[in-house]
């Protein structure tokens, strides 16, 4: 990071070593830190009466006892009304998704310590549209949850399932909880919150808004992660919670590829938070610890992934929410991240931790924090400005991302293939080692393989995958399955490629053991995937391979290929949804329970569109599900009670 001086103007600044305010912004002064610079200060700061303290770039405070953070009127007493330290979206008509931002570091003070107001600038994208919840972190402590009405330029109430409301995540009970008393102050800087939007009357996109409130010091001690939905879901999820709702109407679980959601560990293990600095977080490294003296001071061992961006956010049928379109990451065992990468969480953003197992692990904040955009590099050591120094993540983890492109190069989808020494290759049934996630209802994903490559014919009709995991060496130059469920809609494929997390150059091919990653459409000629390269043709089908095939012209005359038509979990809608081969046109359904008793009979369904099977919302039973083409093909599975 560029460390320049900080600019200045109006200037009427003060400094004294030896008193406990090191840096002071006198009335009348402007202090302007500009974009791109770090200013540090090894003691207290304070701003007096209208001195501004105009913060475009990046602002250190290292103190000891005896230092402070303060903003006092003119007569020396507490000024709490903002306005004196203001954190500045640089580009105040765009989001924070495209824009940067001041961001503030505070250490080494008590939270008695800290009594200065800041004013953060907010303006990000919409989790939803019409009835959601906008999700959020309050980077900020004794904050009256009531000023956020004022700020955020609605009225909130009181009422549950109404969208006015304000939620705040409980871990342990699986359970968004409400406030009757919006009197109450923050108190916890970790806390998830989510923010009820009636018919978009909350709008954070396309308007500027300003939080004041006062930073949280650093946590005196490490989060502990263990007990995460701690009940019992009941069967299907229709357990209810303390505010009698279904646990299925509004808890999901985006990193299961359990054939029976709700079953095991299915909705375990999840932990949802909020940034509680005015610092971004770098959340990549946080499953393992690095050599050298490189680590951040985590190492969530068992860690499976984190969800980093909700989304879009719909409202379900009790006036809860979920996320669809959501950033996920997975982990290997060596703690190398793997999916969607970014995991930069900024100043009011949340994030979704899921854990493999309840063995109890410890979050350390503190050190996550970091003024940079973009993750540290493996060769990086920690510290908030990170300074060079190397490690040795051991083995290779290789990636290839598909991105599903629009006509017109807009990304609408994406899936990825990961390969690496350690990677288990076909169905896992133990979650004790996978990297993979569900696709859920995406329009574009893969399919589990087949030992010898191609479709596992045991599970296409029962899940598919964002994240699909292949081992490297006994899968070498065999196929895993792209599908691409709407053709209108993606109509290229774009490649992004990552080496142990990082990404390669632009045109690499040929990876650290001189092997890539190639594909072939089904109606086309195998080709080599390189880094930002584009496949300008994304048929229904195609085959991803990490290794140059040897057979490639026999395997483009398979004949076993199964139906591409499944049955899967839509949490979005509590049911589960039939989703159709492509190439299907007509479709007839039956559903029977175990008794053999028809419950449900559909002729000639149109195949565009998914199915919902409707079982009256409670699963209480197991049910077989048959379906039939219009050409006589024909997918049996299970829904499992």
């Amino acid at each position: 990071m560029r460390k320049s001086l900080f600019a200045i103007g109006l200037l009427a600044i003060s400094y004294s070593v030896q008193a406990q305010i090191l840096c002071h912004v006198d009335a009348n002064a402007n202090m302007y830190v500009s974009e791109g610079t770090l200013v540090y200060s090894g003691g207290g700061v304070q701003t007096r009466g209208n001195g501004l303290l105009d913060v475009h770039g990046n602002v250190m405070i290292v103190g000891n006892a005896g230092d402070a953070l303060k903003t006092i009127d003119a007569v020396g007493g507490d000024k709490t009304d903002g306005g004196n330290i203001i954190l500045r979206l640089n580009t105040p008509t765009a989001t924070d998704d495209v824009s940067t931002y001041g961001q503030l570091y505070v250490d080494g003070l008590t939270q008695g310590q800290i009594t200065g107001v800041v004013s953060k600038e907010f303006r990000t994208k919409k989790n939803g549209n019409g009835n959601f919840y906008q999700q959020v972190g309050l980077p900020f402590f004794g904050k009256a949850l009531n000023t956020l009405s004022t700020e955020l330029g609605k009225t909130f109430g009181t009422q549950r399932r109404t969208q006015n409301e304000i939620l705040k995540w409980n871990n342990t009970a699986a359970v968004a909880d409400h406030y009757s008393d919006l009197s109450v102050t923050t108190s916890n800087g970790s806390e998830y919150y989510m923010l009820g939007s009636n018919n978009n009357n909350l709008d954070v996109s396309s308007a500027l808004h300003t939080l004041n409130g006062r930073p949280y010091a650093a946590f005196a001690s490490a989060t502990t992660l263990q007990n995460a939905g701690n009940v019992s879901f009941g069967p299907g999820g229709t357990s209810v919670n303390g505010y009698n709702e279904k646990y299925n109407t509004y808890l999901q679980d985006q990193f299961e590829t359990s054939i029976t959601p709700w079953t095991a560990t299915y909705g375990k293990n999840i932990y949802q938070f909020g940034n509680p600095f005015l610092t971004n977080l770098d959340l990549s490294k946080i499953g393992f610890i690095e050599n050298g003296g490189t680590s951040d001071g985590n190492n969530v061992s068992n860690i499976w992934g984190v969800r980093y961006d909700p989304g879009t956010v719909v409202v379900g049928s009790q006036g809860n929410a979920y996320s669809t379109g959501a950033l996920i990451q997975t982990y290997t065992t060596a703690g190398i991240p793997v999916g969607d990468m970014g995991m930069i969480i900024k100043p009011m953003q949340t994030f979704v931790l899921k854990l493999r197992d309840n063995s109890s692990q410890t979050l350390t904040l503190n050190t996550l924090r970091r003024f940079n955009s973009t993750v540290r590099a493996a060769a990086t050591d920690y510290s908030v400005t990170a300074a060079k120094n190397g490690n040795n993540i051991s083995g290779t983890v290789k990636q290839l991302g598909v991105i599903g492109l629009d006509a017109n190069g807009k990304e609408v989808a994406r899936t990825y293939y990961v390969v690496s020494p350690n990677s288990v290759t076909g169905h896992q049934s133990s979650v004790a080692t996978t990297v993979q996630a569900t696709a859920g209802s995406n329009i574009i994903g893969t399919y589990e393989e087949a030992l010898n490559g191609g479709y596992d014919t045991n599970y296409t009709g029962q899940y598919w995958l964002y994240i699909n995991e292949a081992n490297e060496s006994n899968f070498k130059g065999k196929n895993v399955k792209l599908v691409n469920y709407d053709t209108g809609k993606v109509k290229s494929y774009k490649f992004e490629i990552r080496e142990n997390g990082e990404l390669v150059p632009a045109g690499t091919h040929l990876l650290s053991a001189g092997i890539g990653f190639y594909y072939k459409a089904s109606n086309g000629t195998l080709q080599p995937a390189a880094q930002d390269g584009i496949a300008p043709n994304a048929v229904a089908s195609y085959d991803l391979y990490y290794g140059e095939p040897s057979n490639v012209v026999l395997a483009a005359k398979e004949t076993a290929t199964p139906s591409r038509t499944m049955v899967v979990y839509n949490p979005e809608i509590t049911n589960y949804i039939v989703r159709f081969d492509p190439n299907w046109k007509k479709a007839d359904i039956e559903v029977y329970d175990m008794s053999g008793k028809l419950v449900i009979s559909k002729k000639a369904v149109n195949t565009s569109t998914d199915f919902v099977i409707e079982l009256n919302g409670a699963i209480k039973n197991s049910y077989v599900v048959k379906i039939v083409s219009d050409k006589g093909e024909t997918v049996n599975t299970k829904i499992l009670k």
